[in-house]
Formats: structure tokens, sequence, C-alpha cells
């Protein structure tokens, strides 16, 4: 019978933090799914716009308060964000619990916001192209913001429990951490087409 080497692995960690982990993968796939999501609404847009004879079509341009406040509060969230990545990765366990409790409350407020957008765009979804498309853009903006809120609401409710010391939960915050971090760079892109491009 020939010998066999067999590498010894018991010293591995149960489970790994970013890209060691299956779940950062899985999370970094899902977010390439959704940027293209992102990018052929856009695509729409400026499609739409290169065959209208005027732009906006029948309306006034949307009103800028709501969307410039909804911006400012994502552009200030990515501070709070990167530090409970910072604190998950440290496995800091106190800190990540005052810090999830905040990106929960960030990602509250820009819905409170996001409904008073809708109004402001001076356009119903089915008045003609443009506002179907305005609409389309924020609506699926909007599903991204409902679905990081409802994955940090898990999660802090998850690390205040005895789960809270499984090593697994700190990558688990920071994927969400992650995940924020798209949901806030996609709006970017949305806010100028929405609100400027046509004011150009």
């Amino acid at each position: 019978m020939r010998e066999q080497i067999v590498a010894d692995l018991s010293r591995l960690p149960a489970h790994g933090m970013q890209s060691a982990s299956p779940t950062w993968w899985g999370t970094l796939g899902f977010m390439l799914l959704e940027g293209t999501g992102f990018a052929l609404a856009i695509g729409i847009y400026f499609y739409l716009w290169s065959l209208a004879s005027s732009w906006p079509i029948a309306a006034p341009e949307p009103d800028l308060g709501p969307g410039t406040m909804l911006t400012l509060i994502l552009v200030a969230s990515v501070v709070p964000n990167y530090f409970v990545s910072k604190w998950a990765a440290a496995k800091d366990l106190r800190k990540v619990q005052i810090g999830i409790v905040i990106m929960a409350a960030f990602g509250i407020l820009p819905l409170v916001v996001r409904a008073f957008e809708f109004p402001a765009l001076n356009i119903s979804w089915d008045s003609n192209a443009y506002g179907s498309v305005l609409w389309l853009m924020l609506g699926l903006h909007t599903t991204h913001l409902l679905t990081d809120l409802a994955d940090t609401l898990v999660l802090m409710a998850v690390m205040f429990t005895k789960h809270a010391n499984n090593p697994r939960r700190f990558g688990d915050v920071q994927d969400n951490a992650l995940y924020w971090n798209f949901v806030v760079i996609a709006w970017l892109p949305l806010y100028l087409c929405i609100y400027w491009i046509s004011r150009l």
C-alpha cells in the first residue's frame, strides 16, 4: 500500500474574512449583476433622450431639494460605514454594535427622503417615456436601499445575541458594509442623470 501525504489543515480558521470568504465573492458577483442593471437603466435614459425632440418631455425639471439631500446623506454614511467594516475586521463587538445601529439609521433616513423624492420628479411614471425612465431609476435604487436596510436590521439583531461571538458574523458585517458602498456609488450617476444632465 502506497503511503499518502495529507496536508494538515487543522490550524486554518473555520471562517475567512473578505476575499477569503465565499460570501464575499457572492456579494461581489451580486454587485456586478446589479451594476449591470443600473448601467442598462442609464443606457435607456440616454437612448430615449437621443430620440426625443426635447428633454425633459412635457414636464418641468425635477426639484433638486430631495434628491440632493438624499445624496448628501448617502455620501455622509460612507464615514461610519468605513469604521464599521474596520471594527468588524478587528472583531471589536462593542464598536460593531454601535456602528451597525448607526448604519441602520442611515438606511432608514434615505428612504424617508425618497418618499419626497418621487413627487419632486414633477412627472408620473405613466406620463411618457421620460417619466417612465426616471421612475425606473429611482425605483431600482429604492429596491437596493430596502434590500440593504433589511440585511442591516437582521445583522443588527444578530450582533446583540450570543451568536455575535461567531467570527463569521463579523465577516457578514464586512460584506454588508461592502454592499452599502455599492449602493452609495451606484446612486451618484443616477443622481446626475435625473437631476443635472437635462439642465446642461
